[in-house]
C-alpha cells in the first residue's frame, strides 16, 4: 500500500492537519476532568434538548456531534442559527438546555449574541473554543480548549478535528459507553495512522472536474459536509454533501459519467444501506471513490483498520485533509490563501 508522506513543497494546511493527533491528545488531557464532571451532572439531570451554535467547519463538527449525542443518549440536538439573536432579536426559551457554542476564533458577533442569550435564558453554556483570549470563554459555564494552537492556513483542519473530538469526548463521558471511551482513547493513534494513508492518488480524479457529490450518513454526514467545504474553499471545486438517505430523492438525477461521487461509510447500522447506494451509483456509470470496501467498479479509498463507528469518519477526514491541498495545487490554486476568503470571519 502506498503511503502519504509530507514534503517541503506541501501546503501549510497539510502540515497543520498533521498536527491533529497531538492536538487531540492535549484536548483530552486538559478537558477530560471537566467533561467527566459535566457528564455526571447531565446524567443526574438530563437536559430536554441540546442546542449547538456554530458556523462553517465548526458547524460541521456540531453536525457530527449531533449524531453522537442522539444515537448514544436519546436526546434531540438542534442547530440554532446565530442570526436568531443578532439579526432578528429573538430570545428563545432554553431553560435547562445544554447549549454548545463551537468556534475557532470565539469572536463572531452573531455567535456571541446567541451565546449571551442562551446564558440569560437559563441554559448550561459550554464552549468549544480554540482562542482562549477571545470573548467567548467569558460567556461559558465551561470552556473546553480545543488546543489546536495557531492555524495560519485559511482552511481550518486540526481545529475542526479537535472540535469533533470534543463532541466525542463529551458524549463518551456523559454516556460512559465503554466503546466510546475506548475510541476516544485510541483517537490520536488513529489520526496518526490516517495521516499516512494515500488519498492523494485516487483523489487526482478530481483535478479536471467541476462538480461532485460527497455522500455520508449518520456520524459521517458532518464529515461529508466538511469535505465539501474544503473542496470549495481550497480547490474551487463545487462539491455538495448529500445524505445517503437523500441521494435517491432527486440528487441521483445528476449522477453519471463525468460526475464523480465520494462516498463515506462507517461500521454502524447505516453501512448496508450506504453500500446499496454506492452500488446503485456505480451502476449508473458515475465514477465513485469510496471507503465502502469491495464494491466492484469503484475506487476503494484506504482506511485505518479496526476503527470504531465514531472515529472512522474522523480518520477519513484526516486522510482527506492531507490530500486536498495537493489537489488544489494541481488545479493551479493556493490552498493556504484562497481567493476572497479570510481566516477569521465575523458575521452579525
Amino acid at each position: 500500500m502506498t503511503l502519504f508522506t509530507l514534503s517541503a513543497s506541501d501546503p501549510r494546511m497539510a502540515f497543520e492537519a498533521a498536527e491533529a493527533a497531538d492536538t487531540v491528545t492535549r484536548l483530552a488531557e486538559l478537558a477530560t476532568p471537566a467533561l467527566a464532571a459535566l457528564g455526571d451532572r447531565l446524567r443526574a439531570n438530563p437536559p430536554p434538548v441540546v442546542i449547538t451554535c456554530a458556523r462553517g467547519s465548526s458547524d460541521h463538527a456540531s453536525l457530527y456531534g449531533k449524531y453522537l449525542i442522539e444515537t448514544h443518549l436519546d436526546i434531540p440536538v438542534a442547530s440554532v442559527g446565530p442570526s436568531i439573536a443578532s439579526i432578528y432579536g429573538r430570545r428563545l426559551s432554553m431553560t435547562g438546555a445544554l447549549f454548545i457554542a463551537v468556534s475557532q476564533s470565539g469572536r463572531s458577533p452573531d455567535l456571541l449574541s446567541l451565546t449571551r442569550s442562551a446564558k440569560e435564558a437559563g441554559a448550561i453554556v459550554v464552549g468549544f473554543v480554540n482562542d482562549l483570549d477571545s470573548p467567548l470563554p467569558a460567556l461559558c459555564d465551561l470552556c473546553v480548549p480545543l488546543s489546536a494552537g495557531p492555524e495560519l492556513s485559511v482552511a481550518a483542519t486540526k481545529s475542526c478535528l479537535s472540535a469533533m473530538a470534543a463532541f466525542l469526548l463529551l458524549t463518551a463521558q456523559w454516556s460512559r459507553d465503554p466503546a466510546l471511551l475506548a475510541e476516544i482513547a485510541a483517537l490520536p493513534d488513529t489520526l496518526r495512522q490516517a495521516a499516512t494513508l494515500d488519498w492523494h492518488t485516487p483523489l487526482q480524479a478530481l483535478t479536471a472536474v467541476r462538480d461532485l457529490y460527497i455522500v455520508g450518513r449518520g456520524a459521517g454526514f458532518g464529515v461529508a459536509n466538511e469535505m465539501a467545504l474544503k473542496c470549495k474553499e481550497t480547490s474551487r471545486l463545487h462539491a455538495e454533501a448529500v445524505s445517503a438517505a437523500e441521494v435517491l430523492h432527486g440528487p441521483l438525477a445528476l449522477v453519471g459519467p463525468g460526475f464523480p461521487v465520494l462516498a463515506l461509510s462507517q461500521p454502524d447500522a447505516s453501512a448496508d444501506t450506504t453500500r446499496h447506494i454506492v452500488e446503485r451509483i456505480v451502476g449508473l456509470g458515475g465514477p465513485v471513490l469510496t471507503t465502502v470496501p469491495d464494491v466492484a467498479g469503484s475506487v476503494t479509498l484506504p482506511t485505518v483498520p479496526d476503527v470504531g463507528p465514531a472515529t472512522a469518519p474522523l480518520a477519513a477526514l484526516q486522510s482527506f485533509y492531507m490530500a486536498i491541498g495537493r489537489i488544489a495545487r494541481e488545479r493551479g490554486l493556493d490552498p493556504d490563501a484562497p481567493a476572497n476568503l479570510r481566516k477569521v470571519t465575523e458575521t452579525i
